[in-house]
């Protein structure tokens, strides 16, 4: 289990000790463990990082490790042990010390064992990513690395194209088209740093609320969040190192934060959505999963240099100015939340950096409703084709959405946009001196059922007001589920966000 959860007093409980007899790759002498308890973690990342190899001459060679396993008490699934930051695997598998071969196959084997439960993958693409992880391997033998991604998989949320797979976008009506004939940019940009695709996971319908089969690995009688459900649940459940969503509304961050993983949602319009099917244009963003905060805006880095490069790094200070918005909008966290904001506010203030509470300038619940609003009407326009399939081939929410989009005019859209861009002029204007906005991400843990992904409200004008959006996970309710805070920042400033994100979750 990875450290956040053994903090957890009610999930260590879960623990029961066994032995798991791990094969050591003979090739690259590096072993995989994805089960474990926090003692494990650090031995098995300095395995698969290649700080302590195991000197192994033309033989296989077993070890056994004394290790934790959680059961499937109160339908909690097993967790993945912590995989080591993306980075270091990445780092191994261009010294040599790690195979991608390997790597995979264990990924695809967890898949088969964990997917059962969590129901979060579409289609497992295992024979084509075999193949290109022997071609990673080769490359990486001739000393040949594509990029800070090379040989790492991914798993891809299934609204975006991945040539030869099918975008069904979790719907009836697109059940039996075609494989797409070409990636989506984002795609382009993972197999251009050399990551290797998984295949597609589940999303809500259209990326709106209609939900998919994606379960909560934390609790498979709840949600994992929408609409990004399988990419977080994926992520979450050990099934892949890092996984790529899609945000309009909060459908990167809130599965984030319902899953009790890491999230990064660039500034609105930062990365090409071509190949994206879209729900909202003007908000649409690629978000990016993994483990820690680190994965996932390591990940971010590696795929958007171009745009960090013409952003810059404005500010880099030690320690940062932090605000924390007061608006009633927040009013109905439950206690475990509130607790979880002040506490993070705290290791903060605790490490040095100046957090104040600020009363918000403008209307945060105002804001949530025309960032609404405005999404239906370009939701209307950009689905409105749907409307012509038969009956009960598309779900009733996203057809309710498109419905209540074409009943909204252009002026009274453009009105509303016109308000949001003086909303986020005046807000960004009264912050001046701010360097990190902290939010929490939703007002309690994930919701029982699956039938209802969670309220967006908190998240949704943040991504209004168009800034980078960083999922944080912070900690864990009475229920044991996990909470998350967010930290957000002007737009543009993505370059500064990836640091002062690093600097900040080391805090908690």
């Amino acid at each position: 289990m990875p450290a956040r959860a053994m903090a957890n007093p009610s999930a260590a409980s879960e623990l029961r000790i066994f032995a798991v007899v791990i094969r050591v790759c003979p090739l690259f002498n590096a072993g995989y463990l994805f089960h474990g308890t926090r003692h494990a973690a650090g031995a098995m990342l300095d395995v698969l990082a290649g700080a302590h190899q195991t000197e192994i001459a033309g033989q296989d060679a077993q070890r056994m490790i004394t290790t934790g396993r959680a059961t499937m008490h109160k339908q909690r699934i097993s967790y993945a042990e912590d995989p080591g930051r993306i980075r270091e695997l990445a780092a191994a598998i261009a010294g040599k010390r790690l195979s991608p071969v390997s790597l995979v196959q264990r990924y695809l084997d967890r898949i088969a064992e964990a997917d059962p439960h969590v129901q979060c993958w579409r289609e497992v693409d295992g024979e084509r990513a075999l193949e290109l992880a022997r071609q990673r391997e080769a490359e990486a033998a001739k000393g040949q690395i594509r990029g800070a991604l090379h040989g790492v998989p991914v798993a891809i949320k299934d609204i975006i194209d991945v040539e030869g797979l099918p975008t069904r976008a979790n719907c009836a009506a697109r059940s039996s088209v075609p494989p797409a004939d070409n990636d989506a940019e984002i795609v382009l940009a993972l197999k251009a740093q050399g990551a290797i695709v998984l295949g597609k996971v589940h999303t809500t319908e259209f990326a709106f609320f209609d939900p998919s089969p994606a379960r909560n690995p934390h609790d498979i009688g709840r949600t994992p969040g929408g609409s990004s459900s399988g990419s977080a649940a994926a992520v979450a459940s050990g099934m892949a190192p890092m996984a790529i969503g899609t945000q309009t509304v909060a459908s990167v961050n809130r599965p984030a934060a319902y899953c009790g993983i890491a999230a990064f949602k660039p500034s609105t319009g930062s990365l090409s959505t071509f190949g994206i099917t879209p729900l909202g244009p003007s908000y649409d963003t690629p978000g990016f999963y993994g483990w820690r905060v680190d994965d996932a805006v390591y990940a971010y880095e590696a795929v958007a240099p171009d745009f960090l490069r013409a952003s810059g790094r404005q500010r880099q200070p030690e320690k940062l100015a932090i605000s924390i918005p007061q608006d009633p909008h927040t009013s109905d966290a439950d206690a475990d939340m509130k607790a979880i904001l002040d506490r993070t506010a705290d290791a903060f203030s605790n490490a040095g950096h100046a957090v104040a509470l600020r009363r918000a300038p403008i209307s945060f619940e105002r804001l949530f409703r025309i960032q609404r609003s405005t999404t239906a009407y370009e939701a209307g326009r950009a689905l409105k084709f749907l409307l012509d399939q038969p009956a009960g081939a598309v779900g009733e929410k996203i057809t309710a959405l498109i419905r209540e989009g074409l009943d909204i005019g252009s002026s009274r859209y453009l009105d509303e946009r016109g308000e949001i861009d003086r909303m986020r002029a005046v807000f960004f204007e009264a912050e001046a001196g701010t360097d990190v906005f902290l939010w929490p991400a939703t007002p309690s843990t994930a919701p029982e059922g699956l039938a209802w992904t969670g309220d967006p409200k908190y998240i949704s004008p943040w991504t209004a007001l168009g800034g980078p959006i960083v999922s944080v996970p912070a900690g864990w309710g009475g229920n044991g589920l996990p909470l998350g805070c967010i930290l957000s920042a002007r737009p543009g400033s993505d370059a500064d966000m990836c640091t002062w994100a690093r600097m900040l979750a080391e805090a908690i």
